[in-house]
């Protein structure tokens, strides 16, 4: 039986680290969504509306938890079958998740503060290009075009990190401002940080796409 490779396991662990603090601070706050004390500050919107914010939590964290492992060479070349598996929960836990995602942006009533024009606008455009992303990839794999299906899914999962880079941009400016961003300086950041996120999986995919030339001169 084939085992996953050191650099895979090195790949999980900084992908499982970068999704930390999101990922358990969202799942921290879902018994409070259910009901339970509230262990955190209370978020008044989650406190009138739990479920699409409810949805967003389990479908994020699934989404970049199992997503992450989804782009293991080793499963998808010696394990195809738990491969396709994992890949029909990952899609509709990112569908979960931009769905709602969206949905939040256009119900919630954000303040200024938290959710100017330049953030609604990026959020509804983003989750929708998810949901459009993830549903051109499972018609790309099953037309068998495996680097559209790919390149689709590796787009759509920078989309779906976009807490995790926000996260750290928003630490960064605290501990050099000692501030917490607000209004068009925190929309920046956010957007940001999606821009950040679809630039790496662009270069990843040149990298991964582009064809090997031998040092050969003819």
């Amino acid at each position: 039986m084939h085992v996953i490779s050191r650099r895979e396991w090195a790949f999980l662990a900084l992908v499982f680290l970068y999704s930390f603090i999101p990922a358990v601070i969202g799942l921290v706050r879902l018994p409070e969504l259910l009901g339970a004390p509230a262990i955190m500050p209370p978020n008044p919107r989650a406190v009138i509306d739990p479920l699409p914010i409810t949805l967003h939590i389990l479908g994020s964290s699934v989404f970049c938890l199992l997503g992450a492992v989804q782009f293991l060479p080793s499963l998808r070349r010696y394990h195809p079958a738990p491969h396709r598996t994992l890949g029909r929960v990952v899609a509709a836990a990112g569908c979960v998740s931009a769905l709602t995602g969206l949905w939040m942006t256009v119900a919630y009533a954000f303040p200024d503060a938290l959710q100017g024009p330049l953030l609604y606008g990026t959020r509804v455009t983003l989750s929708l290009a998810m949901v459009g992303l993830i549903a051109w990839a499972v018609v790309a794999i099953r037309s068998r075009k495996i680097a559209a299906h790919r390149a689709a899914m590796l787009r759509a999962y920078a989309i779906g990190q976009g807490a995790s880079t926000q996260t750290a941009l928003f630490l960064v400016k605290m501990g050099l401002f000692d501030t917490d961003p607000l209004g068009f300086s925190r929309d920046v950041l956010m957007v940001g940080a999606w821009v950040i996120n679809l630039a790496i999986a662009e270069l990843l995919m040149r990298r991964a796409f582009t064809p090997r030339t031998s040092g050969a001169v003819i």
